[in-house]
């Protein structure tokens, strides 16, 4: 695997939104806000904070506007929030965020289940949002989600993304991620996609996004370093998984991401030991275990 690795990267904290959305305990929104001034006093500077969706069906995102105006205010940081159609993104506008962070199905079962559309009709609403972005000088980036494997429809073959990457970026969106929504990716394949998209799209920024399933998220995250990814989705604790994706544990832990990146020399500005710390927090705020090795291992050298 040749090594085109970026000598910085920025580590997008999800533990609000995607780290607590599959969680069993809910967080009131104090602890929320608690949980985004831990990733603060880390040092994080990209933060997704929540998402717009019907509050029946996450029941664990139904405060998001009281948490987005409760949130603290710093000048050097971005909040994100996540939407899945047109409602959502017009509730989002209504708030202090500082991003939309849209989300577009690989596959037309998963995305049905997902929001409701097929691959077709989330591209189209795709389009019209980032547009709409565009238009009025508001931040619109794009996921495509479950793109290595779908737990409906299995395998999602590259030239896919490909199309679908190539739809996207038409419309201009500030960002565009790969999401392995339901960890079933390994990093050859995430250096392959990658490096596909680079060669494809340009300058277009990319962001990559790994839950760590079966056990690979933190390789498949090496993996998109050394094909030039500089955006990084981690959770802190390593908590996480989707409603809609049957058997998806956590995302990759953020402390684990940056013990990894640190001893690689990759600057990233977040301070490992306050994250073990926000970490051990979580652990007690859920009332359970957290999947963090850093946790349970520790820093080295101490």
């Amino acid at each position: 695997m040749s090594s085109v690795s970026p000598a910085a990267v920025t580590v997008m904290e999800v533990s609000p939104r995607d780290g607590l959305q599959n969680e069993d305990t809910l967080l009131t929104t104090e602890q929320k806000l608690q949980l985004v001034q831990h990733a603060l006093d880390a040092g994080c500077k990209r933060i997704e904070v929540t998402s717009f969706v019907h509050p029946q069906r996450v029941p664990q995102m139904a405060d998001a506007e009281a948490l987005c105006a409760a949130l603290p205010t710093q000048s050097d940081v971005r909040y994100t929030g996540l939407i899945l159609n047109d409602r959502g993104y017009q509730r989002l506008r209504e708030t202090c965020l500082h991003e939309a962070g849209l989300v577009v199905p690989a596959t037309d079962t998963f995305g049905q289940n997902n929001q409701g559309l097929s691959v077709d009709e989330g591209l189209r609403m795709a389009t019209e949002i980032i547009t709409d972005g565009n238009n009025t000088g508001f931040p619109v980036q794009v996921t495509i989600a479950v793109a290595f494997g779908c737990p409906f429809e299995g395998a999602v073959p590259l030239s896919r993304i490909q199309r679908m990457a190539e739809e996207l970026a038409a419309a201009g969106p500030v960002e565009l991620a790969l999401a392995d929504t339901i960890g079933v990716g390994v990093p050859m394949q995430v250096q392959q996609a990658f490096a596909a998209l680079k060669q494809q799209l340009g300058s277009m920024p990319l962001r990559a996004h790994f839950h760590d399933t079966r056990n690979t998220g933190i390789a498949n995250a090496y993996a998109a370093l050394a094909a030039g990814v500089s955006v990084l989705d981690a959770s802190i604790g390593g908590i996480g998984g989707c409603p809609f994706a049957p058997n998806a544990s956590g995302n990759i832990a953020t402390e684990d991401l940056v013990y990894m990146l640190t001893g690689g020399g990759v600057a990233h500005g977040v301070d490992i030991r306050q994250l073990i710390a926000a970490a051990g927090w979580l652990e007690t705020a859920l009332g359970k275990s957290v999947p963090s090795m850093l946790l349970k291992a520790g820093d080295f050298p101490a």
